[in-house]
């Protein structure tokens, strides 16, 4: 069934205003970071862009952060995603409950979950690490909100009660129902959530600065004081890298060709 002329123009209208909401802000940060900064530069030059591998402590930073969101993903697919299956399996009166829990840090100020984890987290950096990869606990906590309605919302879509039925009916134990039937299919769901884990890891501040660790929003702020063409810089690379990330995500055809193999 054709879709009117009005649809198709409200389609595109729609779509026009959330590209250009979304790109502007990135074409104002590349015309930004291509400005002149010094007497020496006339007109445009990529100085700001050649600058990014010479700053101090930025490949350690990206380093630090990538192996935090890696520890992050690891939680969520070991512990988050596991308990939000058996709650919804075999204790639907805790849902209420457990949801709550997992929404309570939006409502705590990130400023109150500092003064509360520090001193444990001055504890961890005498006795057993000072790196800023111990910050993937707290992480972990605070990307709960966001998982656990991603995790949700593919629960709900799913009929996972008849997919236990059917393969404990044929033996299955309950660690093969969860993790080798269910949590494939859901697998839209932890995707998005991870991805909401990486972006938090990558982007949070106020935790790791007040915490003084020198994460990679930290250091993209300490190299900002000195020069903010670099800074700006430092934050289309990394926008772009994740946008890269994120158009090499298979798409649902092959993920169902997958599928099939598997089933075959």
């Amino acid at each position: 069934m054709k879709q009117s002329l009005g649809v198709r123009l409200w389609r595109w209208t729609i779509i026009s205003f959330v590209a250009l909401y979304l790109l502007v802000p990135l074409y104002a940060m590349f015309d930004f970071s291509t400005k002149p900064f010094g007497f020496a530069d006339k007109g445009r030059t990529f100085r700001a862009w050649t600058m990014i591998p010479s700053q101090p402590d930025l490949l350690a930073a990206i380093s630090r952060s990538l192996i935090t969101a890696a520890i992050v993903m690891a939680l969520i697919l070991f512990m988050i995603v596991p308990t939000a299956i058996w709650v919804h399996l075999k204790l639907p009166g805790l849902r209420r409950p457990f949801e709550l829990l997992c929404l309570l840090p939006l409502a705590i100020p990130a400023i109150v979950i500092v003064v509360g984890i520090a001193p444990l987290y001055r504890w961890i950096s005498i006795n057993i690490s000072e790196s800023p990869i111990t910050l993937a606990g707290v992480y972990s906590m605070l990307i709960l909100p966001y998982t656990y309605r991603s995790l949700s919302a593919a629960l709900d879509a799913v009929d996972i009660h008849t997919l236990a039925e059917a393969a404990t009916t044929l033996g299955a134990s309950i660690s093969r129902v969860i993790f080798g039937i269910i949590m494939p299919t859901i697998k839209t769901g932890i995707v998005n959530g991870s991805f909401i884990a990486i972006a938090l890891v990558l982007g949070e501040y106020t935790i790791s600065n007040i915490l003084n660790f020198k994460t990679f929003q930290v250091v993209i702020a300490q190299i900002g004081r000195q020069n903010g063409n670099v800074a700006v810089a430092v934050s289309l690379a990394s926008l772009l890298l994740v946008i890269f990330l994120l158009l090499i995500i298979p798409t649902k055809k092959r993920q169902g060709a997958v599928l099939d193999v598997d089933i075959a």
